[in-house]
């Protein structure tokens, strides 16, 4: 590897972990909003998107830098890839974490409603998911990868019990219908960053074993000595 190519990897991964770190706190700023009724910290949030925009048009172009002036190869072109993929997923949570900001506006204000105690054990769950998908991904380990893949299904099962519960208070209260409808998009919002987070742990496979674990279970079961 020339010293360039080094040299422009190492700007890669620093810009990668400036995202991922502007994307966490949103996450775990939104959460807190939402458990706190904290409308200034949802405001935040709302506010931290657009530098979470930038700095994933920066990660891109240099990916498409590294590509076009170094050409690489083998597990320099995997980390690109793997690269790219990943900024994709870490923007999408990034908008998903801003969605639940949203929704913190809608119930931050009197009567306050009724927060399922389950969201609090999904949330911690959620957000565990992400920092240990970043970390798998810095330390480049499959295993951990592999691990916080398993734990998606536990935040599914959180996410049923909780719509279930929701719907529930909806028929029997009708006039929490709306805030029980913004705390109903808030749950669906941290589903979907725990399927992000997974996406990112198979992008940590990949760009360790080569190999693409998404739609593969098999990749998942099988654990690296």
């Amino acid at each position: 590897m020339s010293k360039h190519m080094h040299r422009d990897l190492e700007r890669l991964q620093r810009s990668v972990l400036n995202m991922a770190s502007l994307v966490e706190e949103a996450i775990i700023q939104s959460i807190q909003s939402l458990q706190e009724f904290d409308a200034d910290r949802a405001k935040r949030v709302i506010e931290s998107d657009s530098e979470i925009d930038l700095a994933e048009n920066q990660v891109q172009n240099e990916c498409l830098k590294i590509l076009a002036l170094h050409q690489p190869v083998a597990v320099d072109l995997r980390r690109v890839s793997a690269v790219l993929m990943l900024v994709t997923d870490l923007e999408r949570m990034g908008d998903l974490a801003v969605g639940i900001a949203e929704r913190s506006l809608e119930v931050s204000r009197p009567p306050f409603p009724q927060v399922p105690e389950r969201i609090h054990k999904m949330a911690l769950r959620t957000a565990t998911m992400v920092r240990d998908s970043l970390n798998a991904f810095v330390q480049l380990d499959a295993n951990a990868a592999r691990s916080i893949i398993q734990q998606d299904d536990l935040v599914d099962a959180d996410n049923n019990a909780i719509i279930v519960e929701l719907i529930t208070r909806m028929k029997q209260k009708p006039e929490e219908l709306e805030p029980s409808l913004s705390l109903f998009s808030a749950v669906r919002n941290l589903e979907r960053i725990a399927d992000h987070a997974t996406n990112i742990a198979e992008e940590v496979i990949y760009l360790v074993e080569g190999e693409m674990a998404r739609h593969h279970p098999e990749m998942v079961q099988r654990r690296r000595k």
